[in-house]
């Protein structure tokens, strides 16, 4: 098996109230250590066959994709010892000029959140805020440009939320997760578009029944995916306005997202998901 990025409709005229694309800023950090050594989500299994090669070349192909889509990546050294810090969105959360850092919930994950820390200091982020709850980033904020959606259930802590709140200086809207299958908010929903009227594709299942309800009244145009899209982890999913990179397996979610006038880019995360992790899991967004 090889690495695999699939352009939809790569050469076709845009169609008709197609989106505008803008660009967007990128960190990753490469699986160069990557293994299955423990158990902290469902997807994890260290029984099962690994190949850390072709999960290094996945990788390379996601960066590969953003850098062909126009926009800037930058690489966080990896560390021995820490398998999971491919997963770079699960290290920070920034909004302009301000960093929230992470503090994992599994000891197994803790060492992560101060080698992130010294790469911002590193680059002149003079406002890095460590936080004193349990905050894994990314994972569980979404920035729409208005609003934070911030997911609890299974990591980030409910006190996190406003913490987050008062670090960022942004309004955030707490949403409860409740299947463990999906324990990350970022594995159940996305930000399609970002600004005023901002645009969201999600899983309903995953959220409790109160959650649902804000998501259907904040987002009533927000694409719905269904089980099948959940199940190969199609929700982690990274957009720019208009181009979308999903696992290749999302194909359900793809057809909804163009008939939308998105436009879906599928790479293959095969090995990457045997940690419970897809493009969004590897991609912090420095937010403008």
């Amino acid at each position: 098996m090889t690495a695999t990025t699939v352009f939809a409709d790569e050469c076709a005229a845009p169609r008709p109230g197609s989106r505008t694309p803008t660009l967007r800023r990128y960190v990753m950090c490469p699986p160069e250590h990557f293994a299955v050594e423990y158990v902290i989500n469902p997807w994890m299994d260290p029984d099962a066959p690994l190949d850390t090669a072709l999960a290094m070349r996945q990788w390379e192909e996601l960066k590969r994709t953003y850098e062909r889509l126009g926009h800037t990546v930058q690489v966080v050294p990896p560390q021995p010892g820490l398998p999971d810090m491919v997963f770079a969105a699960n290290s920070g959360t920034v909004v302009g000029s301000r960093v929230l850092g992470a503090r994992f919930r599994a000891e197994q994950r803790a060492a992560e959140a101060e080698h992130f820390r010294r790469w911002f200091a590193g680059r002149g982020y003079r406002e890095v805020v460590m936080p004193s709850r349990i905050n894994e980033a990314e994972g569980d904020f979404a920035w729409t440009g208005e609003l934070l959606l911030a997911g609890t259930g299974f990591r980030t802590d409910p006190e996190a939320h406003a913490e987050a709140q008062e670090v960022l200086g942004v309004p955030v809207i707490s949403l409860r997760l409740v299947d463990p299958r999906y324990y990350h908010l970022d594995t159940a929903l996305f930000v399609l578009e970002q600004g005023e009227r901002p645009q969201i594709a999600y899983y309903p299942e995953a959220f409790s029944a109160g959650s649902r309800r804000v998501l259907e009244r904040l987002f009533p145009d927000a694409v719905l995916a269904d089980a099948a899209d959940a199940a190969c982890l199609g929700l982690n999913g990274v957009s720019d306005g208009r181009n979308v990179v999903l696992p290749l397996e999302a194909t359900g979610l793809a057809e909804r997202l163009r008939s939308r006038g998105y436009e879906p880019i599928h790479v293959d995360v095969s090995e990457l998901r045997k940690s419970g992790g897809g493009p969004k899991c590897c991609t912090m967004e420095l937010h403008r």
